[in-house]
């Protein structure tokens, strides 16, 4: 059988521990047989990160800026322990942060529904689509060490030389202290994205942040948000009978859990980091969960929103069978795919990478699965069957 191509690679940024170990069997069992896959490869292993001093993960960055689409395996953001356990030269940044920093896009991320996975939230009958920030805050901060008795100060330098100062604490003893930033350019930028998503999506969006305390940094946001909306989308969201709406972080948290689900909630940085993580565990696992980060000039990121996996890792690597889902990494593949195809017009890329994720579902709901899934998934008449991750991606296979 001839194999499906393409003209235009794909950057691909395989990671780390686990989730490297699935990237190459999901190439080798469900894409390599039907795909002549053209990618530009760049390691984001954390041993040649440091081996390239970082440089690596900047040059992925701009790869997927220069090619359109980009695909990236799970990756480890070292601390002191990983970095004793690997020997590495230094902390090195989050990977992740750096690309979006280079692309400065919005990262959207929707849970993969299943029949037969009901989420913790029984009402959630439609998904809810995370649309996290994926520039500034915490992610660029500047972080430091206070030793001991300290006057902190912000200080700000205009173009034309002339200074600002804010005082931040007057230490009287040893603490921590943070500066963090954003621009307008990227939260406008935010805003069009998710207004956007929203509108092609035909779901409600929200924003919530904290600008009752964060009155100017997170009022920035609120009011970028409500300039964006009365300027280029109020009439289009009218028309289309759907809403944006403003509500405080706390209150948006707990309308979310009462609600049914069904609409885009667009969060800062930090916020949509933590709670995609939280809605990805109540519809069912970490694993299920699709992400893409898309950048103002239209260039793709498709990824797996979870972990390296590094307890089945060990497991692994110790020669122990290991029952890990791989269903989040096969969705970033199928995205970036089917993203180069419609580039191209395409139509049997496009056709392969909607029939890669039917089969993916499909074989879930005909019972076999992982041993994340095995342990809450009821359908009358099914008994789950727990597989090992080699033998669910065979599956899958088999069905595709």
């Amino acid at each position: 059988m001839s194999k499906i191509k393409y003209v235009k690679p794909i950057a691909e940024l395989q990671g780390d521990e686990m989730t490297r170990i699935l990237w190459d069997w999901i190439k080798e069992i469900l894409l390599e047989p039907h795909v002549e896959l053209n990618t530009e490869y760049y390691d984001l292993g954390l041993i040649h990160r440091d081996e390239t001093d970082d440089l690596v993960t900047k040059e992925a960055g701009e790869a997927v800026k220069r090619l359109g689409v980009g695909v990236k395996c799970a990756t480890i953001t070292p601390n002191n322990q990983r970095k004793e356990e690997y020997n590495l030269k230094r902390l090195y940044p989050s990977p992740n942060g750096t690309i979006r920093a280079i692309l400065d896009g919005t990262v959207f991320r929707t849970p993969i529904l299943v029949k037969g996975i009901t989420p913790y939230i029984p009402t959630w009958t439609k998904p809810i689509t995370i649309a996290r920030h994926a520039y500034g805050d915490v992610y660029k901060a500047t972080d430091v060490r206070i030793d001991g008795a300290a006057k902190a100060e912000l200080l700000v330098t205009h173009a034309d030389g002339s200074t600002e100062k804010y005082p931040v604490h007057d230490f009287a003893g040893a603490g921590v202290l943070q500066g963090m930033h954003n621009t307008d350019k990227s939260i406008t930028a935010f805003a069009r994205s998710c207004f956007n998503f929203a509108l092609a999506s035909n779901m409600d969006l929200w924003l919530g942040t904290k600008d009752t305390i964060s009155k100017i940094y997170d009022g920035r946001f609120k009011a970028i948000f409500a300039d964006v909306y009365e300027k280029e989308f109020r009439e289009k969201y009218e028309k289309a009978g759907i809403g944006y709406e403003y509500t405080l972080i706390d209150d948006c948290v707990a309308r979310v859990v009462r609600s049914s689900g069904g609409m885009v909630w667009a969060c800062k940085n930090y916020d949509g980091d933590v709670m995609s993580d939280m809605l990805a565990t109540a519809f069912g696992s970490l694993a299920m969960m699709s992400s893409v980060l898309v950048s103002p000039d239209g260039n793709f990121e498709y990824e797996a929103a979870h972990g390296t996996v590094t307890r089945h890792y060990y497991k692994y690597r110790a020669g122990e069978e290991t029952s890990t889902n791989p269903v989040a990494t096969i969705f970033a593949w199928s995205g970036a795919l089917a993203k180069r195809g419609e580039s191209e017009n395409n139509a049997e890329l496009v056709k392969f990478a909607s029939e890669l994720e039917r089969a993916t579902i499909a074989t879930i709901e005909s019972g076999y699965m992982t041993g994340d899934l095995a342990c809450i998934f009821k359908a009358d008449g099914i008994t789950p069957k727990k597989l090992n991750s080699r033998d669910f991606l065979k599956a899958i296979a088999s069905n595709l």
